[in-house]
């Protein structure tokens, strides 16, 4: 068949992991410093990523992925034709700009939906984009992502897990941890971001889980 490389073809199924990172970051122009500010990931781990030494953490794998804007399948080389074009088989959910309280399918607030794979789809979860840049670099403003909707959650289920929270009715979204300090319970929010000092919540305090992040779905590049 005329300008069928099967060499070719046949070469790029057997590359391993980063032998085809680094082959679509060459065919799209980027160095490896641009991807790594791009995918908000250490070069030098991605350099040893593409070299085969380390297999990258599923966030940096998604990170990276959607850096190059293809699907991370593409990166893992899964499933036949994965490098061409595919039609996504996506569902809608609600897209907030603040976290809502309560039901996603009840509130009031948000007039928008995002699509989102089939796969993450669940009639319980719900997009927040980022407003703030408390959670740098791990989550960037303007990042969207996936929420599962979870109220009244106990915070000792979620220790470390990003939380879309309520403090005296205002919305935030930070690391939950608790802390027993001279016998009290103690609700820890830490940022990401090292240049945001992290909340000491006690009981007097009102507040509540509304959801739990589950995957960032859109980022701007």
């Amino acid at each position: 068949m005329a300008g069928f490389d099967f060499h070719r073809v046949k070469q790029q199924a057997q590359q391993t992991l980063g032998e085809r990172l680094r082959r679509i970051r060459v065919e799209q122009g980027l160095t490896q410093t641009e991807l790594a500010e791009r995918a908000r990931v250490n070069q030098g781990h991605l350099s040893s990523v593409e070299r085969g030494e380390h297999f990258p953490r599923p966030d940096t794998l998604r990170a990276l992925a959607i850096a190059l804007g293809v699907p991370e399948a593409v990166l893992l080389g899964e499933g036949e034709g994965h490098d061409a074009p595919q039609a996504l088989d996506t569902r809608e959910l609600p897209l907030f700009g603040t976290i809502p309280n309560g039901p996603p399918a009840e509130s009031q607030e948000q007039l928008e939906m995002f699509p989102v794979l089939r796969h993450l789809w669940q009639p319980d979860r719900y997009c927040l984009r980022c407003e703030f840049d408390s959670m740098e670099p791990t989550l960037q403003r303007g990042d969207i992502i996936l929420v599962d909707y979870r109220p009244g959650v106990d915070p000792f289920a979620v220790q470390g897990k990003i939380c879309a929270c309520l403090v005296d009715g205002r919305p935030t979204l930070k690391r939950v941890s608790i802390e027993s300090r001279s016998g009290d319970r103690l609700i820890i929010l830490r940022g990401d971001n090292p240049r945001v000092p992290p909340v000491v919540l006690d009981e007097t305090r009102d507040f509540s889980i509304q959801g739990i992040a589950v995957c960032l779905v859109s980022r701007e590049l």
